[in-house]
């Protein structure tokens, strides 16, 4: 670009704060690759899932080159190619990862539009989730954990950091962003809400997302929250703003929304033939496409016909030569496919979690010392939370009543007292908000401890759980949120079909998280430990029985306890039949084999769990029996059955058996509640008749 033939006076009325050379060419190449997609690829079916950008793309870019702070993240959704392109992301990596090549955003395991990318020179783009609205609280998670490093572990270097989410107008229905705005304005958080409103949740306009259809003018009433709004198809209008917005959330420290309208100018995906739209919404769309406006923007007041030529021809020629960088990759080995589901020895996660920070475990072991009286398991997690918050500043507990209440099972009791309500703290009424901010924290550096008040409570928050679970394998080891998340459950007096369930097996289903079952203080304190300071998500099961129960106390067995996952105990041992159970079961179990010579075998953890023991003994017993309180039908014993009779039917003197609850919600009335539970005499009758089979 010659400067001698700048016009100088047009020159001045150019926005001084962008490099608009580099956004007219981000955005020629978003568009060169959209085309590319949408022309061969698709048609080649070489992509199955294709999402233009085109009318999103110049806001986007423009609010990517602002977003300059290391500690700045980004968690956009399907329609952010652009913002991901302002970042830095390399552009065989964007078409290779549409392909489902190797390399990329995900080696091929995910779909190419869930976007995520760790990013050491400038924001990183958080690990999107394929569900509309899931990006909104992780983002809320990663602002507080800014505000923590900022005004708690006292690092200056987050002192500018800010977390920006991107959403559609049609996200703004969703639970997850109600629930972070809630989180951004109670807490002051440095958030920034980026609201793309194109007018269609697919095929439903946005009145039907919105009461009048603009979140921005619903919205100004809400206290503690910066609005900003207008039209993101004008260069200088959509960089005003955009500017405006970041400094405010830079400078106050405050949360911002900013509604931008644009257009779709595809459709919702390359499938959409946007038959809802009637021809002249579909010309008034491509009126406002913000290519030409950028082009009668920059030319000829930076540029000339010539220079904007060479831009989009250079464009179009990286994206040629992305494609071919990209297919010169190939598929990922399948071979793979296995691997990075857990952490594995040697090979730490990119970004996410306390051990990518830096953090290394403190000396650890699995010989218990006792000291002391017998404690009950209330007391044991306690100590074992206040212990491991003192050791380590990374940590935070959260939830809704464990502050001043200390829990609604007093677990958390007098810890916010002793370290602070930025290390223990309360939450608003909102699982999703919970489990959500703490993937955010995770995500930056922390250790979060969430909890859920009771098991059925958690399943508002079921997306966020899955999508924390997933998110090492499906970013091939590139993202990791390990956290603890605390949840109690099962019967205590009585039952109820709210407090009462168990259903642990629905956690073991959700691949990529470890889940404690511990049956005693001194247990609970063991997996409790390994968890905190290890390095994948935990789900510790914290059963209402046995929290306070005589047979449950132990003595505190040190401050270095831990417990490897994986290994059960046999509790009692014999030789005519293994019984294999889990929390609330085992005193029950042990009880019922009083007058046989049993193996108990207390699993103490579902993922994973101790199947070389449990066959062991079964090969020497030569009978099973397997004993839980949740559902009998596709609940985890079925999973032990099996793999019992895969491995060990040979040996088998006796069919595999169950007790466990039937397939009924849990009743309340003791009467009642005391027929469906298994109880020691059940158990004691299903083994009197396998040793006598």
């Amino acid at each position: 670009m010659a400067s001698s033939s700048l016009k100088p006076d047009l020159r001045e009325s150019l926005n001084p704060t962008v490099d608009w050379s580099r956004v007219a060419y981000l955005v020629a190449l978003s568009r060169a690759i959209d085309t590319l997609e949408e022309t061969r690829l698709v048609p080649q079916k070489k992509i199955f899932y294709q999402f233009s950008a085109r009318g999103h793309d110049m806001a986007q870019v423009l609010l990517g080159c602002r977003l300059d702070d290391p500690v700045d993240a980004v968690c956009g959704y399907y329609r952010s190619r652009p913002l991901l392109l302002s970042l830095g992301v390399d552009a065989a990596d964007a078409v290779g990862s549409a392909m489902g090549l190797a390399g990329g955003y995900s080696d091929g395991r995910d779909i190419g539009v869930v976007f995520n990318y760790p990013n050491r020179r400038g924001a990183s783009a958080l690990p999107m989730s394929g569900g509309v609205g899931a990006q909104f609280t992780p983002a809320a998670g990663w602002a507080q954990a800014i505000e923590y490093h900022r005004t708690v572990l006292r690092d200056a270097t987050y002192e500018r950091g800010i977390a920006v989410v991107l959403g559609g107008d049609g996200s703004v229905a969703s639970n997850g962003f109600w629930a972070a705005l809630t989180i951004a304005t109670t807490q002051t958080l440095p958030m920034l809400f980026y609201i793309e409103d194109n007018g269609f949740g697919i095929s439903v306009p946005s009145r039907f997302q919105t009461p009048g259809g603009d979140i921005a003018a619903n919205l100004k009433s809400w206290p503690g929250l910066a609005i900003f709004a207008g039209d993101g198809t004008e260069p200088a209008e959509a960089a005003l703003l955009i500017d405006r917005a970041v400094t405010h959330v830079r400078n106050k420290r405050a949360p911002a929304l900013l509604r931008l309208t644009v257009p779709r100018l595809q459709g919702h995906s390359f499938q959409d033939n946007q038959a809802y739209k009637a021809p002249e919404t579909v010309a008034s769309e491509w009126a406002r496409d913000p290519l030409p406006k950028l082009r009668s923007y920059l030319v000829p007041a930076l540029l000339d016909e010539e220079e904007w030529t060479a831009t989009q021809d250079r464009a179009q020629a990286e994206a040629e030569a992305a494609l071919a960088r990209a297919e010169a990759r190939g598929a990922a080995d399948p071979g793979t496919i296995l691997r990075n589901v857990f952490f594995e020895e040697g090979a730490l996660q990119i970004e996410g979690g306390q051990w990518a920070k830096g953090y290394t475990p403190p000396p650890m072991t699995d010989v218990p010392r006792p000291e002391g009286a017998r404690i009950n398991m209330v007391t044991a997690i306690r100590r074992t939370l206040d212990h491991e918050l003192s050791m380590n500043p990374r940590m935070v507990l959260f939830g809704e009543d464990i502050g001043p209440k200390g829990g609604v099972h007093a677990v958390t009791l007098g810890l916010q007292e002793k370290f602070g309500v930025g290390r223990v703290f309360d939450t608003s009424l909102s699982e999703e908000g919970i489990v959500g901010r703490a993937v955010g924290m995770a995500l930056a550096g922390l250790m979060p401890v969430p909890e859920i008040q009771f098991r059925k409570y958690a399943e508002p928050a079921t997306e966020q759980i899955n999508d924390c679970g997933t998110m090492r394998w499906r970013t091939n080891n590139r993202f990791a949120a390990p956290m603890v998340l605390r949840v109690p459950g099962g019967f205590l007096k009585c039952g109820d079909p709210w407090h009462s369930q168990t259903n642990e097996v629905a956690f073991v289903h959700n691949p990529g998280w470890k889940v404690a079952v511990p049956s005693n203080a001194e247990d609970a304190v063991g997996l409790l430990r390994t968890a905190l300071r290890g390095n994948d998500p935990v789900l510790f099961f914290e059963h209402r029985a046995m929290l306070n129960m005589a047979w449950a106390r132990r003595a505190y067995p040190g401050d270095d306890y831990a417990l490897p996952f994986g290994r059960a105990r046999t509790t009692v041992s014999g030789d005519a039949i293994t019984i294999v159970t889990w929390g609330a079961m085992v005193p029950r179990c042990e009880e019922a084999a009083r007058d046989q010579s049993a193996d108990v075998i207390d699993l103490r953890t579902l993922m994973p769990w101790d199947r070389e023991a449990v066959l062991a003994s079964v090969r020497r017993t030569r009978r099973c029996l397997i004993v839980h309180e949740d559902l009998k039908t596709a609940g985890f014993g079925a999973e032990i059955a099996a793999v019992v009779a895969d491995e060990a039917f040979l040996d088998l003197d006796a069919p595999i058996a169950r007790v466990t609850m039937p397939d009924i919600p849990s009743p309340h009335n003791p009467a009642l509640f005391d027929a469906t539970l298994p109880s020691v005499a059940r158990i004691r009758r299903r083994i009197d008749a396998l040793v006598r089979f």
